[in-house]
């Protein structure tokens, strides 16, 4: 799925330079805990958060993410923004939760790119 369409279904606004990201993405992850994130998610996908702080793009630098986008009507701050163009990480920002923008990527074709944990919630 292109950038263009995803910012499209879940009537998000690109907050990163605009440029001609080719790179498809075929999955999402969504999680607030970044050590999730580094725990669980398959390279190469798209992020859905409600933090935004620079933390956030350099886990996805890290995690081989596509790119974040920010729900709840998030919007980071210049220096989170900044990183990013200078990684060349898009972000988005909607007004959707997390559980409704996840199910309107996911049914638009996203697959799930969260791996189970190997760890016990006990």
């Amino acid at each position: 799925m292109k950038l263009t369409e995803i910012v499209d279904l879940i009537n998000g606004e690109l907050l990163t330079q605009e440029k001609e990201y080719k790179k498809d993405i075929t999955g999402a992850m969504g999680a607030d805990l970044m050590s999730d994130v580094l725990a669980s998610i398959k390279p190469e996908a798209a992020l859905l958060t409600g933090l935004c702080n620079p933390q956030v793009v350099r886990t996805a630098l890290i995690a081989d993410i596509r790119t974040i986008i920010f729900v709840r009507g998030k919007n980071p701050d210049r220096e989170t923004i900044r990183i990013a163009n200078e990684e060349e990480i898009p972000l988005i920002t909607t007004d959707l939760g997390m559980f409704e923008a996840c199910g309107i990527l996911h049914h638009a074709g996203l697959k799930s790119y969260e791996l189970p944990a190997n760890d016990d919630c006990a």
